[in-house]
């Protein structure tokens, strides 16, 4: 594996060599792109560069660099260059570059939530938010799906979601199966264009009872106002104390908001109560928190 560098240090057709070590990276900032990473040696001057094989053929354009000196000690990382074609190919046809959006936040299935879920192995990106009038909602996506596959390819890992669905046309259909309740699902919805970071984030903000701690070891709370607004909540219970037990052991932290548990959607703390009540004793169930204003699912056993 090769770069040919782009006048690194004002030096012309200089050239490095290296391995791959990963395909399809997503980066923090820029989760659309699967980035091919290498330890070929990547200096200022670098970026815009090919990647060569061993066959000589053009495989990435060098991007972007981690590392903490600023020179070529770190991870290297390239555009696929099938990636740069199409966005070539976009800007030559219409002046910009689309991508498509499914309107969700997703997380990695751990081993214990692939148990809860009734998957045989990790895999997938799990639903933890679905946000309001997009693509996703409108296709009937609900917070808990695992998403397997997307037009037929396998979702190995939750960051193979985001690559996969900017790959296809704005406005094109595409069947989403989802592991639902322990059941395959398939799912026709529409793609949407994804919208700018400040849209995004709108759409991302968008009884009392006295405590009583549950079997879980956690004293929870009806939802105020205040909380509704700060974290665009419908519904859900505050965890108002955390002692040993059950929900300690999972990472229940106090502060956190508790809106789905075992499938269940938390609406009041009496029901909380009854669906704590009737959780089995014998693996784990996937709960969904929001914590901070950030939505997560974690796994919970119960002690028999």
């Amino acid at each position: 594996m090769g770069a040919c560098d782009s006048s690194p240090f004002g030096f012309d057709h200089s050239v490095t060599a290296g391995i791959v070590s990963a395909t399809e990276r997503s980066l923090a900032n820029d989760t659309y792109v699967p980035f091919i990473q290498t330890d070929v040696a990547i200096n200022p001057g670098n970026s815009g560069g090919p990647l060569f094989n061993l066959n000589g053929e053009v495989i990435g354009i060098n991007s972007q660099i981690y590392t903490r000196s600023g020179g070529f000690m770190g991870l290297s990382f390239a555009i696929p260059i099938d990636v740069a074609i199409e966005v070539a190919d976009q800007l030559r046809d219409t002046g910009s570059v689309s991508r498509g959006w499914l309107g969700v936040v997703i997380q990695e299935v751990s081993r214990d939530l692939a148990e809860s879920f009734g998957l045989e192995i990790p895999s997938g990106a799990l639903v933890v938010n679905v946000l309001p009038d997009s693509p996703a909602q409108s296709a009937g996506i609900r917070e808990g799906d695992v998403i397997l596959r997307l037009n037929g390819n396998s979702i190995a890992r939750s960051s193979e979601l985001p690559h996969q669905v900017g790959r296809i046309r704005p406005g094109d259909k595409a069947d989403v199966e989802v592991m639902r309740d322990g059941r395959l699902q398939t799912l026709s919805v529409t793609i949407g264009l994804l919208p700018d970071e400040d849209q995004l984030a709108q759409r991302r903000s968008g009884a009392d009872s006295q405590p009583e701690e549950t079997a879980l070891g956690i004293l929870v709370t009806p939802l105020t106002q205040e909380h509704r607004d700060r974290w665009n909540l419908n519904s859900g219970v505050l965890v108002s104390q955390v002692n040993p037990g059950a929900g300690a052991q999972a990472g229940l932290v106090s502060g956190d908001v508790i809106t789905m548990l075992n499938g269940e959607r938390i609406e009041t703390v009496e029901q909380f109560y009854q669906v704590v009540t009737d959780l089995p004793k014998d693996r784990a169930v996937p709960m969904r928190i929001v914590r901070r204003g950030s939505a997560m699912f974690i796994p919970l056993r119960v002690n028999p």
